[in-house]
């Protein structure tokens, strides 16, 4: 992924074959050698890392080539046993999933691309797409190196794409006589990780000024509770009196040992309204936690396992500090800890690198997407159900400067039944590009990312937001709201120049949903009420959800008008009619830019290779 490389990976040379014993079952593995030139791999050509499983006992390396379309992994597995699995499905099932296997039948080692079906069975495919480069022992494990290209046209391999991708693995404790033995559903030792894999192209990293300072907002030695999932909350502040400055750099400090624990992490300012914040460190969805809290939104960083530091532009700085900014911090934690482990104690956070000396223009943040209203909702057991939020072109003529404004990154956000959000750039009617897409969205993968180039959006640009959400498992309605059980639907754009705008987002027309429900009484019983007199909440919950009330509602959000939030940082609306909006109209859609296979051609291998591995010499 460096601009400036002539080749991806170290060059390749192919040696004779050297046994080397192992400690499994009293087998040994046979060796045949595709090795890097050198002793050991080199981690510089795989910037990007994530451990795999909660102890680290196996790590995943990984680099990009865009002109190959082709990701390189590297594989370090600290103590193998009868073989491996490694690979990647939609939602991070281990059912029909995509997979490379690194296995054992007592005496040989195999290396091979797999599928697995509905029931979990694996069976070796006809394409070998999965391309093995190196099997190497070293002191701290073994490492095998393969690479896979984006797009193979193979019916059972994962497209690899932008946005979030689930990557399961899982370890074989006994060698097997064939694939086909092996039942991933059966598997024990087996776990899931979420990376972004198509990190953006490395360019040139902007210099640190001289003057640079660092402030550490970190967990307070924090007792991580034994549980699988914990969201820890701590409030901080900054010294009383201090100026503003700009952020040109944030990076993650993770305690020792707890690379796979620490999932993601968020700094967030708190309202500056708010003359103070009662300090606070305890679970984000304790009882006893300050109201407060949930007034500490305007984010600051974001940071998920696998991010690397986060730079802003050269001219570019996001303010904190000064007038009108809170002095309050909220540090959020989430901590993964499926084994439930006792007696850890951690510090980790967020480091930001900031300086006094003010760069030519301050970053802005803009929510784009659904206002958090009830008004909103995703009928229970939907497999699909989309819902949009508009910035529109009225709002953008009214608040952005005549040049527009440079986004350049963005944080997309749902709550528990999202399943993928995207921002289109819609310019007099017509989809002019993709701002940001994760077709794999995972709420509990939510970073700050870097665009692979600026997006620069004009006044009377329309900006909309979708969100996909599955509420198969729900049997009443999940309305949009603050509460981890509501939904959202946003995207948070990182720009510059900052303007006044900080809120762009819609809802349906309070008017137009009042007469839905009115319809879904007329046609039926008296025993259900969807009345004025309660709550649009509660009206909700008592429609009888079937496919008519679902299309008829569906079909509501698409065409009646709605209320525009176009609002500054005061949360006052710029001055304007901003009720019974227009839905802007898409008169033409962007091509998609799905791969071809009909000019592919397969590259990969027949079948499974034997595995030949050196000693690290």
């Amino acid at each position: 992924m460096v601009k400036e490389r002539s080749c991806y990976m170290p060059r390749l040379t192919i040696r004779k074959v050297v046994p080397i014993y192992f400690t499994m079952v009293a087998a040994f593995l046979t060796v045949l050698l595709v090795s890097l030139h050198g002793t050991s791999p080199v981690e510089s050509s795989f910037p990007y890392k994530v451990p795999l499983d909660p102890k680290g006992m196996m790590e995943l390396y990984w680099n990009v080539s865009y002109p190959e379309k082709v990701v390189y992994f590297q594989i370090l597995i600290k103590d193998l046993k009868a073989g491996m699995i490694f690979g990647m499905s939609d939602r991070g099932d281990f059912e029909d999933a995509d997979l490379a296997i690194l296995w054992s039948n007592g005496f040989s080692s195999f290396f091979g691309d797999a599928w697995s079906d509905q029931e979990g069975r694996i069976h070796i495919d006809s394409q070998q797409d999965y391309q093995l480069l190196m099997a190497q022992q070293a002191p701290e494990g073994l490492y095998i190196v393969f690479k896979r290209a984006f797009s193979t046209c193979d019916p059972h391999d994962y497209l690899i794409e932008d946005g979030t991708v689930h990557l399961i693995y899982a370890v074989l404790e006994k060698p097997v006589h064939s694939i086909t033995a092996i039942n991933v559903s059966a598997i024990q030792n087996r776990g899931l990780q979420r990376v972004q894999l198509l990190k953006p192209e490395r360019q040139r990293l902007p210099p640190l000024p001289p003057d640079v300072r660092n402030l550490q907002v970190l967990a307070p030695n924090v007792l991580i509770p034994n549980q699988e999932t914990t969201y820890w909350c701590y409030i901080t502040e900054l010294p009383q009196n201090f100026p503003k400055h700009h952020i040109l750099m944030y990076e993650p400090v993770i305690t020792k040992g707890h690379e796979a624990i620490v999932h993601h992490m968020e700094v967030f300012q708190c309202s500056a309204d708010d003359e103070t914040i009662p300090h606070f460190s305890g679970p984000c969805d304790a009882k006893m936690k300050p109201e407060k809290l949930n007034h500490c939104r305007h984010v600051l960083a974001a940071w998920a396992m696998g991010a690397k530091p986060f730079y802003y532009p050269e001219d570019v700085g996001l303010a904190f500090g000064g007038p009108g900014s809170s002095r309050f911090l909220r540090l959020e934690v989430h901590y993964h800890n499926p084994l439930q482990l006792k007696g850890l104690r951690d510090s980790s956070g967020i480091r930001l690198h900031y300086t006094p000396s003010l760069r030519k223009f301050d970053a802005g943040i803009i929510e784009l997407g659904l206002v958090y209203t009830p008004l909103m909702a995703i009928p229970p057991l939907q497999k699909q159900f989309v819902l949009s939020g508009y910035c529109t072109d009225k709002c953008t003529n009214k608040a952005f400067p005549p040049d527009g404004i440079r986004v350049f990154g963005s944080q997309l956000h749902t709550h528990l039944t999202g399943r993928a959000v995207s921002t289109m750039l819609v310019r007099e009617g017509r989809e002019v590009e993709v701002l940001n897409e994760d077709k794999h969205f995972s709420p509990h993968f939510q970073e700050i990312r870097m665009l692979k180039k600026m997006v620069h959006v004009l006044p009377g640009d329309v900006l909309i937001t979708s969100c996909s959400y599955n509420t198969e498992d729900r049997r009443s309605a999940t309305v949009g709201g603050f509460s981890i059980t509501d939904e959202m639907c946003v995207n948070y754009i990182h720009y510059y120049p900052r303007t006044e705008l900080e809120v762009c987002k819609s809802h349906v027309d309070p008017g137009f949903l009042s007469k839905y429900f009115h319809l879904i009484n007329r046609f039926n019983s008296d025993d259900v009420c969807t009345c004025p007199q309660v709550s649009v909440t509660e009206q909700y919950r008592e429609v009888p959800w079937n496919p008519f009330s679902v299309e008829v509602l569906n079909s509501l959000y698409g065409f009646a008008p709605i209320s525009e939030h176009c609002n500054k940082s005061s949360a006052m609306r710029f001055p304007g009619e901003w009720e019974m909006q227009p839905v802007p109209q898409v008169t033409k859609k962007l091509r998609s830019a799905e791969p071809s296979c009909e000019s592919q051609k397969h590259s990969g291998s027949t079948g499974p290779e034997l595995v030949n591995i050196k000693n690290q010499d």
